[in-house]
């Protein structure tokens, strides 16, 4: 019984310094170009950031028999859990870290609400969404100026056979505001 009361309290510290870092922005609203929609990211420990994103978003249509050779903008959110796996060795190269300028991994969740739409010839409606695992980079300037990439796999599912395609995600835009913690120096 000690040891689980003593183990309960040193992970519940470890997960309670976690949220106090360095490196991370506390959060920043940013307007995407490429993808329009807004975006919000914010610090939830020293290098991982929740990434939510709502925006008209260029996609595979999951319904078609090629999905890859099938693309077209649908309505989106999608929810990203990253975690920036190089901000302290940037920042020891003296590279910026501002606006989360980094290299990360994430878990990502996207749900597209397309509406009624025909799909080689069939109505397809209804939502569809995929949930995966990303690798992807940011690059964020003072200007403003902010851009996002990352590619992985996913299994989507909707109305069709759920099947495992590739994701990616590109975001282009501004940052319109941040609260900045310790970054950037």
């Amino acid at each position: 019984m000690r040891r689980s009361l003593l183990l309960a309290f040193l992970s519940t510290s470890f997960f309670m310094h976690a949220q106090y870092g360095t490196n991370c922005e506390v959060r920043q609203f940013k307007l995407n170009a490429f993808n329009p929609g807004i975006e919000y990211e914010m610090a939830l420990g020293v290098n991982s950031t929740l990434d939510i994103r709502v925006a008209y978003q260029a996609a595979l249509e999951p319904a078609s028999s090629q999905p890859l050779e099938d693309f077209d903008f649908f309505p989106a959110i999608t929810v990203q859990n990253r975690y920036y796996h190089n901000l302290n060795s940037r920042e020891r190269r003296r590279r910026s870290i501002y606006g989360n300028s980094g290299n990360y991994f994430a878990p990502s969740a996207a749900v597209f609400s397309p509406g009624s739409r025909v799909v080689e010839g069939r109505l397809v409606d209804g939502i569809h969404g995929y949930g995966g695992l990303v690798y992807g980079i940011q690059r964020s300037y003072d200007s403003g100026f902010s851009f996002s990439i990352d590619a992985g796999a996913g299994y989507y599912v909707g109305p069709f056979k759920g099947t495992i395609q590739p994701v990616v995600n590109l975001s282009i835009g501004w940052i319109i505001s941040e609260k900045r913690w310790c970054v950037g120096l």
